[in-house]
C-alpha cells in the first residue's frame, strides 16, 4: 500500500510541478526520488539504470532521439528564417481564409503524421508556419497548441488504419497483425476524435474572438515584418519544396518496399530498418536543399544550422527527463499491483483492457512506452480471455493515446517548450483534445466492439 501511495504521490508531484511552471527536469528527479523511497528501491540502481540508462531511461531516450530532435529543430529554423513558412502561411490564408487557420493546422499536421513524419518533427516544422497563420488570423497561440496536438497526436497516430506510427507498429510485433488491423473500429474512433476535436477548437476560437483575445507573440518568437522581407520571401511553390522533400524522402522507401523488386534495394532495406535515422536524413537533406533555394539561408547557413541545433536541446532534455521518471515507475511493486488489480477486476474484458493500458500509459506519460509495457506483460492474459488480436491491436493503440497526454507527457512538455507557453497558459486546450476527446472516442469504440 505504501508503494502505491508513493507512486501516486510521485506522479502528483510531477503533474503539479508541471502545472506550476517548475523546471520539468528537476520535477522528474524529485518525483522519481519519492517513488524510489516509498517503494524501497535501491537508490543507485534506480537512478543509474531506471532513470538514466535503462530501456526507458532519460539518456537512453535522449541518445536515441538526439539526431531527430536536432535535425527537426534545424529544419524548423530554416523554414522560419528563410521566410518559407511565412510564404506558405500567407498562401493558405489567402486561399482558405484567415478564420480557417486552425483547420489548416490540424489537416497539415494530420497529413504529415499519417505520412510517417514523427510528432516531434511535425512540431518543429509547423511552428514557424503556425506563428504566421495565427498572426494573420489573430487567433490565440494557446489554440495553435490545441490544433497541433489534435492533428499530430491523436487520430493519425493511434486510430486510422495503415498509419506507420510507432503506436500502430508496436502491436504488430507481439500480435502478428498488420497496420490495417481493426480498420473499421479505427475509422469509427478516428472520425469521432477529429469531429469532437475540431468542434471544441472552433468553439474556443469564437469565444476568444468575442472576448477580444487575440494573438500575442512570445519573447522568442521571431515573426518578421512582411514589408521588410518582401524581397527575400520565396514564392509559395518554391517554399513547399523542402516540406515535400521531407515527406517524399520518408515515404519513398515504404512505397518501393511494396513491390518485389523495390523490397530488395539496399537503400530501401536501410530506410525501413532505421525508423529514427531515416527521418533525420530526410530533414537534413531538405535543410541542405533549402540553402540553395533560399537566399537568406545562403548568406549564413552555418549560423542558422547552429541556432537550430541549440533550439533542440531544451525540449530534448525536458522530454527525456519525463521518460526517465517512467523508467523508475515501471520497476515498482505498486505499478505491478495497479496492473494486476485491473486485470482481476470484474469487468468486460475489453473495458478491463482499456483500463489497463490507460493506467500504464498515464503513469509513464508515454503512449509508446505504455504499449511496449502492455504488450510485454499484459497482452497474453487478455488474449486468453478471448479478445481477437486485430481487435486488441486497434483498441489498445487508441487507448494508449488518452491518459498518456497528462501534463507530464514528454510530447506535451516538448511542444510547450518549443512554443514557449506554460502548462497554465495552454494545457487546458491540449488536455481536452488529447485526453478527453480520445478517451471518449475510445470508450465509444469499445462499446461498438462489445455490441458487435
Amino acid at each position: 500500500m505504501v508503494g502505491i501511495i508513493g507512486l501516486l504521490t510521485g506522479l502528483v508531484v510531477l503533474i503539479w510541478s508541471a502545472l506550476r511552471g517548475v523546471n520539468i527536469i528537476f520535477a522528474s528527479v524529485l518525483g522519481a526520488l519519492i517513488v524510489i523511497a516509498t517503494n524501497a528501491l535501491p537508490l543507485a540502481d534506480s537512478l543509474n539504470q531506471g532513470y538514466v540508462f535503462g530501456k526507458l531511461g532519460a539518456f537512453t531516450f535522449a541518445g536515441r532521439f538526439f539526431l531527430l530532435f536536432a535535425t527537426g529543430a534545424i529544419f524548423g529554423r530554416v523554414m522560419g528564417e528563410s521566410h518559407a513558412a511565412t510564404s506558405i502561411a500567407l498562401r493558405l490564408v489567402h486561399s482558405l481564409g484567415a478564420d480557417r487557420a486552425l483547420w489548416i493546422t490540424v489537416l497539415a499536421c494530420a497529413l504529415l503524421t499519417y505520412g510517417g513524419v514523427v510528432v516531434f518533427v511535425v512540431i518543429f516544422a509547423m511552428y514557424p508556419l503556425g506563428l504566421r497563420l495565427l498572426k494573420e488570423a489573430d487567433i490565440p497561440k494557446r489554440l495553435f497548441c490545441g490544433a497541433l496536438a489534435l492533428g499530430a497526436g491523436t487520430f493519425t497516430l493511434t486510430a486510422l488504419p495503415g498509419t506507420p506510427s510507432i503506436h500502430n507498429v508496436i502491436p504488430t510485433i507481439r500480435l502478428g497483425t498488420d497496420l490495417f488491423a481493426g480498420a473499421g473500429l479505427g475509422i469509427f474512433g478516428g472520425t469521432i476524435m477529429f469531429v469532437l476535436g475540431m468542434w471544441y477548437l472552433e468553439r474556443e476560437r469564437i469565444k476568444a474572438k468575442l472576448a477580444g483575445e487575440g494573438f500575442l507573440a512570445g519573447p522568442n518568437d521571431h515573426i518578421p515584418d512582411l514589408d521588410a522581407i518582401a524581397h527575400d520571401q520565396p514564392h509559395w511553390a518554391i517554399a513547399l519544396i523542402p516540406l515535400a522533400l521531407v515527406i517524399g524522402t520518408i515515404l519513398t522507401p515504404r512505397l518501393l518496399s511494396m513491390g518485389d523488386v523495390g523490397a530488395d534495394i539496399a537503400l530501401v532495406q536501410f530506410a525501413n530498418a532505421q525508423p529514427i535515422l531515416w527521418p533525420s536524413i530526410a530533414l537534413t537533406l531538405a535543410s541542405v536543399v533549402a540553402i540553395f533555394l533560399f537566399p537568406v539561408i545562403r548568406r549564413q547557413p552555418l549560423k542558422v544550422f547552429g541556432a537550430g541545433t541549440q533550439d533542440a536541446i531544451s525540449p530534448l532534455m525536458a522530454t527525456a527527463a519525463v521518460i526517465g521518471f517512467g523508467g523508475v515507475v515501471v520497476n515498482t511493486a505498486g505499478f505491478s499491483a495497479f496492473t494486476q488489480a485491473i486485470i482481476g477486476a470484474d469487468l468486460n474484458p475489453l473495458l478491463s483492457m482499456f483500463g489497463a493500458i490507460s493506467v500504464v500509459s498515464g503513469i509513464t506519460g508515454s503512449a509508446s512506452g505504455g504499449l511496449q509495457i502492455f504488450m510485454a506483460t499484459l497482452a497474453e492474459p487478455y488474449l486468453a480471455m478471448g479478445i481477437e488480436p486485430a481487435e486488441m491491436h486497434r483498441l489498445v493503440a487508441m487507448a494508449s493515446g488518452g491518459f498518456d497526454s497528462l501534463p507530464h507527457c514528454g510530447a506535451v512538455v516538448a511542444m510547450l517548450s518549443i512554443t514557449g507557453l506554460t502548462h497554465k497558459e495552454a494545457y487546458k486546450d491540449v488536455g481536452i483534445v488529447t485526453v478527453v476527446v480520445p478517451v471518449v472516442a475510445t470508450l465509444l469504440t469499445v462499446g461498438l466492439a462489445i455490441a458487435t
